[in-house]
């Protein structure tokens, strides 16, 4: 969008606005000119104490004009006070109807398409943007409405004195003036891009801390910062350019703000030529560099930083036009690709152990008790193991081990005949495993994109359509891909359930080429049923499957189950741990008591 038709879609609005408000702006207005009565009076007194007092002899009647130029600037504190009352009858409502519209913008898009929520985006709107608005259009009106009176006071000032003083002051003024115009415009372009990249850099991060566990469980900290570096560096790009551009209205400030000031001294011996005194001078003087240059210095910041901001931030409260939901134009389009790629490969070669641990043990602390204590165990390739015991025992710790994600104090965790965790400068996620855990991670995309996720990896295609098509239908997920709108419609994690979500990610699972897949609960939120028919599943694929199981069905369903009982750990088939491990035989009992 154009700065012009930015402007077409604010004005109406700011002028709907101030005409429902004439009360207001008429209060202010009348305060503001009792309030420039000062400005007329601080260098009309001057000019008439020196010529009609001191330069005349006439001491009393200097000090006389003197006290007139002081009483208007009593005059105009008291009028100050009124100005600033009627300031809050216009910011306050402004402010109360940006809330009512951004709530009503996120209601209305929530509405039309559910399947997005709205986002932080619509969170800035409602509490950091509102109050920018708030603020720069108090700072606005305060500077402007003290401009335009304050210019009043001393045009009439220099006029009553001497007209012949308006020929000198004016030309450079207007020269500064036009100068600085010249900057609003690539101003409040670049105002715009950064709020713009403000919004998408927002929405990025909360997609990306709604899966940092599952970014750093997986090794996906580059894919991730991939997304959010360019942002960043756009931010940084657009401060640069603003900043470039303050320098240039700092220029056209000084011009505006030193240059009537020569040119009044430059002209003094022409000007006392023409008959004017040396009190008159004196008095263009004041008003110049006591009254106006301080006026148009606060205006012209105020219209610099306040008046592009606001005009920017105003702009995504007007109705947006058609074909434009969010009503204004995203720094770049959102992708729809996951925080981080949890991604796998070739499958390990046969010959080595798909998981292996060697004497490990780990503690959470120098003087903790181990939770792993000297464990030994080898989980051959395409082997299907369940681990289980007490809450707190270790079952996350030896999956966090086998993920890399955590390092042992002592013994040796390898994973394809390699050490578990990859030194942390290799490049990409580790392609030799994938880790789901409890909490599952669905991203806002299309269906068929949060299926896909674990399969996109450098050198390895991804899955067709078929084979897409075949995991939703081998897990189950006809009825849940059918209600969201079929394998190309957009899915949000906020219209999910726990359950939904943790099945949507075993069909990732599923598609993914990792040769070895860990499973920290991933099940929980699903009923026996479907738990089944996807353990089944990811068991039937090939490669090894480690499941931390929370049911004894997804226990039973194993090649071997390995018990955690504190620094002892058995391992055997699900028909021979009862007699070998007690604390087996009682989670059974438990089990079977409770397990549907």
């Amino acid at each position: 969008m154009t700065e012009g038709e930015a402007w077409a879609r604010v004005a109406p609005e700011g002028r709907r606005f101030l005409h429902g408000r004439r009360g207001a702006v008429g209060r202010l207005a009348a305060w503001s000119l009792v309030e420039s009565a000062h400005t007329f009076l601080g260098g009309y007194g001057v000019a008439r104490a020196l010529d009609d007092g001191f330069l005349a002899g006439r001491t009393g009647t200097g000090l006389a004009w003197l006290a007139a130029a002081g009483a208007g600037a009593l005059l105009g504190g008291f009028a100050l006070r009124g100005v600033f009352a009627g300031l809050a009858d216009l910011v306050e409502p402004l402010r109360d109807g940006l809330v009512r519209r951004a709530v009503r913008q996120a209601l209305d898009r929530a509405v039309a398409d559910p399947v997005r929520a709205p986002g932080t985006g619509a969170v800035s709107r409602l509490t950091q943007q509102t109050e920018m608005a708030r603020d720069s259009f108090a700072g606005l009106v305060l500077t402007v409405r003290s401009f335009v009176f304050t210019a009043v006071g001393v045009l009439a000032g220099m006029a009553a004195l001497a007209p012949v003083l308006l020929l000198v002051v004016v030309p450079p003024l207007l020269l500064g003036v036009a100068a600085f115009l010249a900057t609003l415009r690539p101003m409040a372009a670049a105002q715009r891009r950064s709020l713009d990249t403000d919004e998408a850099l927002a929405d990025r991060v909360g997609v990306l801390g709604e899966g940092l566990r599952d970014v750093v469980a997986c090794g996906g900290q580059e894919a991730a910062r991939a997304r959010v570096e360019p942002l960043i560096a756009a931010q940084e790009r657009l401060a640069r350019t603003l900043a470039r551009w303050a320098a240039v209205r700092t220029l056209a400030l000084a011009t505006a703000g030193r240059l009537p000031v020569i040119a009044l001294l430059a002209a003094t011996p022409w000007l006392l030529g023409q008959g004017i005194t040396a009190g008159t001078l004196a008095g263009g003087l004041t008003y110049v560099v006591q009254a106006l240059l301080p006026a148009l210095n606060s205006l012209m910041t105020a219209l610099g930083s306040a008046g592009t901001r606001l005009v920017v931030v105003l702009e995504r409260f007007c109705d947006p036009p058609p074909g434009d939901p969010d009503g204004h134009r995203a720094a770049e389009p959102q992708e729809r690709v996951p925080a981080g790629r949890r991604t796998a490969a070739a499958a390990a070669a046969p010959a080595v152990a798909a998981a292996e641990l060697r004497g490990a043990t780990f503690a959470y602390g120098p003087g903790a008790a181990p939770v792993l204590d000297a464990l030994d165990l080898v989980v051959t390739p395409g082997e299907h193991l369940a681990v289980v015991g007490p809450s707190g025992i270790g079952k996350s710790t030896l999956t966090a081990l086998l993920a890399g994600m955590l390092s042992p104090d002592s013994g040796t965790v390898l994973v394809a005949g390699a050490a578990a965790r990859r030194d942390p400068a290799a490049p990409g996620p580790d392609p030799r495993r994938t880790l789901l855990p409890q909490q599952a991670y669905v991203f806002t995309g299309t269906v068929r994109e949060n299926l896909t996720h674990l399969s996109a990896h450098p050198g390895v295609p991804g899955p067709g359509d078929a084979r897409v098509r075949h995991a939703v239908r081998v897990l189950g997920l006809e009825g849940l891909v059918e209600r969201l709108g079929g394998l190309d419609a957009e899915v949000s994690p906020r219209q999910l359930s726990r359950g939904e979500c943790q099945h949507l990610a075993l069909a990732a699972a599923y598609l993914s080429p990792a040769p070895l897949l860990l499973l920290d609960e991933a099940t929980c939120h699903l009923d026996p049923r479907t738990e089944e028919r996807a353990e089944r599943a990811l068991a039937a694929r090939p490669g090894t499957l480690v499941v931390v199981a929370h049911r004894v069905s997804s226990a039973a369903r194993a090649d071997r189950v390995l018990v955690l009982d504190g620094t002892r750990a058995v391992c055997g088939t699900h028909a021979e741990l009862p007699d070998r491990s007690p604390l087996y035989r009682d989670l059974v009992g438990r089990w079977n008591g409770t397990d549907g």
